[in-house]
C-alpha cells in the first residue's frame, strides 16, 4: 500500500433526505363529489450510511467525496398513496473505522464487522397527510404535516487499523523487515529512520493452513504522544490491535530502557493500551552469539520473549509459535 493510497482520517459534509410532504387531498368521484379526506402520507427522507467492508484498508474513496447528499422523500397523494422514500446513501469503510461529530468530536459509533451498517445522518421522517387528522367533530381537515428536513453536519471519519498483532519499536528496529519476511507483505525498507510512514498489514500464515494479521505500525519516538515525530497520528493504530510485539534491535544501547520508553509513550497516549497482551522480540540477534543472549535475558522485563533475525530466519518459527499461543490463550 503505497504512502499516497493509505488515508486514514477524512471530514465529510453530509446532508439527509428531507421528508416529504403529507398530502391534504380529498376523495372526489363521479357520483361522491364531496367524499372524506383521503391524503397520504409523505415519504421518509434518504438515510446516509456507513457499512463495514473487510476488503477496503483505506478511506482513500472518500478523500475527494467530501459532499454526501441524499434523497428527499417523495410527498403523498391521493387515496391515502404514500410517497416514496429517499434513496439511501450507501458508504463502504474499511473495518476499525470511527465516526465523530466535527463540532464536538464526540464518538458516535465504530464499524467492526464485514456487512454491519450503522445510520450516520437520519433522513426527515414524512408528514402525515390529512387522514389522520379527521374526526367526528372535524370531519374535512385542510391541511397536512410538512416532511421533517434533513440533518446536515460535518463529520469526522478515522480508521484504526484491525489486527491480531501490532508491532511496536522505534524507528529502524526492523518492524518492516520482519513483516515481509512472514507475510507477503511489501513494505518499503531501507536503512534510515522513518521508513515505514502508513501503517502495513501482512496475513501471516501459520501450521495446518491457519493465519493471522500482522501490523506494522510507524515508528514510534519519545514524546510521541505529544505529536513528537509521526506523533499521535499512527499511535490510534496500536488501539485496535488485539496483542502488541515490541520489537528492539539487539544492537540497542538498553534494549530495557528502550521497552520502558515504549511502554511509557503508551500509557501517556492511552493507558488502557497497557491492558492488552505484550511480547518482546529481540531482532537482528544474528550478531549475538548464546553468551550475549543469556546476559541480554538478565535484563529484560518478565513477559514472553525470543530472539530472532529476518535476515537468517533464526527464530522466527518460535516468534510464530508464541504469538499463536498467546492469541489462542
Amino acid at each position: 500500500m503505497s504512502v499516497s493510497n493509505f488515508v486514514d482520517y477524512v471530514k465529510i459534509y453530509c446532508r439527509s433526505g428531507n421528508g416529504g410532504a403529507g398530502s391534504a387531498h380529498f376523495r372526489r368521484e363521479k357520483f361522491e363529489p364531496k367524499g372524506g379526506p383521503d391524503g397520504g402520507d409523505g415519504g421518509r427522507g434518504g438515510h446516509i450510511i456507513l457499512r463495514g467492508d473487510d476488503q477496503m484498508w483505506t478511506l482513500l474513496h472518500l478523500k475527494f467525496r467530501r459532499h454526501i447528499f441524499a434523497e428527499h422523500g417523495g410527498g403523498g397523494g391521493r387515496q391515502q398513496s404514500t410517497g416514496a422514500d429517499g434513496k439511501d446513501v450507501v458508504v463502504e469503510v474499511p473495518l476499525g473505522t470511527i465516526a465523530r461529530s466535527a463540532s464536538t468530536g464526540e464518538q458516535l459509533f465504530e464499524i467492526t464487522s464485514h456487512g454491519e451498517d450503522k445510520i450516520l445522518v437520519k433522513g426527515g421522517r414524512g408528514g402525515q397527510g390529512n387522514t389522520h387528522f379527521k374526526s367526528a367533530t372535524h370531519q374535512t381537515p385542510r391541511y397536512a404535516q410538512p416532511g421533517e428536513p434533513g440533518i446536515e453536519d460535518e463529520f469526522i471519519l478515522e480508521l484504526k487499523i484491525l489486527a491480531d498483532v501490532g508491532l511496536v519499536g522505534f524507528p529502524n528496529a526492523g518492524k518492516s523487515t520482519l513483516l515481509s519476511v512472514v507475510s507477503a507483505a511489501k513494505p518499503k525498507i531501507a536503512d534510515y529512520p522513518f521508513t515505514t510512514l502508513v501503517p502495513n498489514l501482512g496475513i501471516v500464515g501459520y501450521r495446518d493452513d491457519k493465519s493471522f494479521v500482522m501490523a506494522d505500525i510507524p515508528g514510534i519516538i519519545e514524546g510521541a504522544h505529544e505529536g513528537k515525530g509521526l506523533g499521535i497520528r499512527f499511535l490510534r493504530h496500536i488501539e485496535r490491535n488485539s496483542m502488541l510485539l515490541f520489537i528492539i534491535p539487539a544492537d540497542s544501547k538498553d534494549i530495557r530502557q528502550e521497552y520502558d520508553i515504549l511502554v511509557n509513550e503508551l500509557k501517556m497516549y492511552n493507558p488502557e493500551l497497557l491492558d492488552k497482551r505484550r511480547m518482546l522480540a529481540i531482532s537482528k540477534s544474528d550478531m549475538l552469539d548464546e553468551e550475549l543472549m543469556g546476559e541480554i535475558r538478565k535484563d529484560l522485563p518478565d513477559l514472553p520473549r525470543v530472539f530472532f533475525s529476518s535476515i537468517t530466519g533464526a527464530g522466527l518459527d518460535k516468534l510464530k509459535d508464541m504469538i499463536w499461543s498467546e492469541l489462542n490463550r
